[in-house]
């Protein structure tokens, strides 16, 4: 392994990206506080961790234009998730076993060992019969420049797992000893493969952790588990089931027999835009989950990736949630309250009925949350009109009698299409909760006190766009209505 050639494609990537940096910082698409890099292609996030005071957010990186590919890992610090400092790139392709030219540092995760932050990460390379994805190390005594482990690779696919069907190492501590769950197929049924090592460098295969009966397609992508309140959560990415684009499994692990049994399972998010979430734990003990606000080309509602490619980049991530378990098994994943200190220029509403339709912001960028009386609406539907600019607008409607709500991106922006769907859970309920995140280029939802969230990409621009709540018939009753500019 040559150090000097891994330091050399560093050093490109960072003249590649200082470059471009002040053009596409002027680009019209560009978000106001959801996490970026500074210029090219970004998806999966990686290696998400509080280290040494700050949070470290690595990203499958391609720094030489706004399209997928040769994967790099570039990286950022900050003390908010709001603000970022961005440092220099931390892997590059650069060695047999990750340098293919549509290969490369492919996703993973970051850990703290002998106080070094080391990066598992998985590398694609090409055999001249297929692809080949191997885990492999890399490791920093300061936490900004890394070196790749001289015994790479740790581990290769094992028998029936397909060399291209091997990837994604989600790593973590428990006890004395470190556990990776990885991402696989096999026979066409996807599977998360559990390993177990010492020191991070040699690691023995434990069991088949879980895996899909067909209902969860042949590849599970970015897995991760991890413990909430006495309960374990499995997520994944799945490929090949339909439009399920991030799933999560609440149940019981063993470490003893390596098996996760799930008892309930659930959507993470019923966007479009919501993929490869990571989750990790910070200095306050929270369990918060970030994902790539986008969707790739293979899946069924896709169409493209937006207009923000013309400004040289694509991809961000949606805004971090903090993760909990309910007692129903089900997860609520609230957006960090960080985002709470940008609002400005508030309005509070109360006990307000609509018959027809109500003002909720102006803008693109804010913050609102509202609650809606059940008992006091008699309205069947009601629909948000938001971003609406001119002949543009995304309508969601909450449809009260079907217990559905429809993310309608059809008239959103020229570029987007396509109706998101999820259901609402209104059996006994009282209230229904809505909070809406809005940036230059994204739109979050949030239902159900965070039980039933989507996330879907809007490009309109316009400053003064409008936002609205809209009834046909009847009316909605609403207690209480907060809405604040963010940025």
């Amino acid at each position: 392994m040559s150090e000097k050639v891994l330091k050399e494609a560093i050093e490109k990537a960072q003249r590649e990206i200082d470059k471009m940096k002040n053009v596409t910082s002027e680009g019209v698409h560009r978000q106001k506080y959801h996490f970026m890099a500074q210029t090219g292609w970004i998806n999966d996030p990686n290696g998400l961790i509080f280290y040494k005071g700050k949070y470290h957010f690595f990203y499958q990186y391609n720094p030489y234009g706004s399209f997928w590919d040769y994967m790099h890992w570039g990286h950022a610090v900050s003390d908010d998730m709001l603000s970022w400092e961005y440092l220099p790139v931390a892997l590059a392709p650069s060695e047999d076993y990750d340098n293919h030219p549509k290969g490369g540092c492919f996703s993973g995760s970051a850990v703290v060992h002998d106080d070094k932050l080391w990066l598992i990460y998985t590398g694609t390379a090409y055999d001249g019969k297929g692809y080949v994805q191997t885990q492999n190390a890399a490791y920093s005594e300061d936490g900004i420049t890394f070196k790749k482990y001289e015994g790479n690779p740790l581990i290769k696919a094992p028998e029936g797992v397909p060399g291209d069907l091997f990837r994604d190492p989600y790593v973590w501590k428990h006890g004395d000893s470190f556990y990776m769950v990885l991402g696989a197929g096999r026979n066409g049924m996807a599977q998360a493969l559990l390993y177990r090592s010492e020191n991070l460098t040699k690691w023995e295969f434990v069991n088949v952790l879980a895996q899909s009966r067909g209902e969860w397609g042949f590849m599970w992508e970015c897995p991760s588990l991890f413990e909430l309140d006495g309960k374990y959560v499995l997520s994944v990415s799945p490929m090949g089931a339909g439009e399920r684009t991030c799933v999560y499994m609440v149940g019981d692990f063993s470490y003893e027999t390596g098996i996760f049994v799930p008892q309930y399972t659930g959507e993470i998010d019923w966007g479009f835009h919501y993929y490869a979430p990571q989750p990790f734990k910070d200095e306050k003990g929270r369990t918060i989950m970030a994902a790539w606000a986008n969707c790739w080309d293979w899946m069924p509602f896709f169409k493209d990736w937006g207009p923000t490619y013309k400004e040289n980049w694509c991809g961000f991530y949606n805004i971090p949630r903090v993760v909990t378990l309910n007692e129903d098994m089900t997860l609520s994943m609230k957006p960090i309250e960080e985002i709470e200190a940008a609002r400005h220029d508030g309005k509070v509403q109360e006990n307000i009925s609509v018959k027809d339709s109500l003002d909720i912001v102006k803008g693109y960028c804010y913050d609102a949350e509202m609650e809606i009386d059940l008992d006091r609406t008699d309205a069947e539907s009601f629909t948000l009109i938001l971003r609406r600019d001119g002949c543009f607008k995304t309508a969601v409607t909450y449809d009260l009698k079907a217990q559905e709500i429809r993310f309608d991106l059809t008239d959103s922006d020229g570029w987007s299409s396509g109706v998101a769907r999820a259901p609402l859970y209104l059996e006994d309920s009282t209230k229904l909760d809505i909070r809406i995140l809005s940036d230059r280029s994204s739109i979050e939802l949030f239902n159900d006190e965070y039980r039933t969230n989507m996330s879907c990409n809007v490009y309109t621009v316009g400053e003064d766009e409008d936002n609205l709540l809209k009834v046909e018939k009847g009316q909605v009753y609403i207690s209480s209505l907060r809405a604040y500019q963010l940025g």
